[in-house]
């Protein structure tokens, strides 16, 4: 007599071994996928390869790994447009409350009408700026400050970027600056044209006029060797310019329209790194959220 097996429903038992590897593989792949992601997010802060340093006219950046490797911001040299004081054309000072934080992660220049804040980045620093009107009269439209971003003073000029290798943006991309040319800002070059005497202004006999316009607020320049590019960036600017006796390069900063006792705040960069003026360009449209 034949001994009767139980009949297994061999269908349920597949299905049944598939739930469970389904269940097994994806708590494999979560595991998985979860250390990466968790190494990423604790990898999210930004190394710092520059560091900030105070001199005798503002804040300069250097290269931590090469060191030889530095540019130089004078803040501030001039004022244009009836920015700070009645005029086209008037000086500005360096001589502001400046502090520099123990660890060199904070730069501050300040005084009752500016502020600006200097944070080094992997790639150059964050420029933080603050405008007040402390004046009885409006800003107009056009009224600007020049910082003086430079290769240094001759006991500290930095020799790789002691050149006239600079480049601004123009509506055809990247163009050398030449001699000492000034280009505006082609959205204000109307304004400014209007304010022109007999075709001239207060700087024409040092800063000739150029008719081709700047569509970017950045200028900058590539080191000798061409291994190095520096430069500067705001995201409101007048004019660009440069080639001046410290080989320095100008981007004045747009601080108006700006009423009396009101503020305004402009954000800007300082880049010193590695690589071409197309690296630059490309990260400076990074940054600053630029198509063009």
């Amino acid at each position: 007599m034949g001994i009767n097996r139980p009949k297994h429903d061999h269908r349920q038992i597949d299905s049944c071994l598939v739930q469970f590897v389904t269940l097994r593989c994806a708590a494999l792949f979560t595991l998985i996928l979860c250390v990466p992601i968790e190494s990423v997010q604790a990898g999210q802060e930004t190394q710092v390869d520059v560091q900030l340093f105070e001199w005798k006219r503002g804040f300069a950046v250097r290269s931590l790994q090469h060191p030889e490797i530095a540019a130089y911001l004078w803040f501030y040299e001039w004022n244009m447009f009836d920015a700070m004081q009645p005029g086209q054309h008037t000086h500005g000072t360096y001589k502001l409350e400046r502090t520099l934080t123990k660890d060199g992660q904070l730069g501050i220049i300040k005084s009752d009408a500016l502020s600006l804040r200097v944070t080094p980045t992997s790639d150059g620093a964050d420029l933080n700026l603050t405008v007040r009107n402390r004046t009885k009269r409006d800003f107009p439209a056009i009224a600007a400050i020049i910082p003086c971003f430079n290769p240094g003073l001759k006991e500290t000029k930095n020799k790789p970027f002691d050149n006239t290798n600079t480049y601004y943006l123009t509506s055809n991309g990247l163009e050398k600056l030449f001699q000492r040319e000034i280009h505006f800002n082609a959205a204000l070059r109307p304004l400014v044209d209007r304010e022109a005497r007999d075709g001239k202004y207060w700087w024409s006999s040092k800063w000739p006029l150029s008719q081709t316009n700047a569509t970017g607020g950045l200028i900058l320049r590539e080191s000798n060797d061409k291994e190095w590019v520096c430069g500067i960036a705001w995201e409101d600017f007048l004019s660009v310019q440069g080639h001046n006796p410290w080989q320095c390069m100008h981007l004045s900063v747009c601080v108006g329209p700006l009423a009396p006792d009101n503020s305004k705040s402009i954000r800007g960069k300082i880049y010193l790194m590695q690589g071409s003026k197309q690296d630059l360009l490309d990260r400076y449209r990074e940054d600053f959220e630029v198509t063009k």
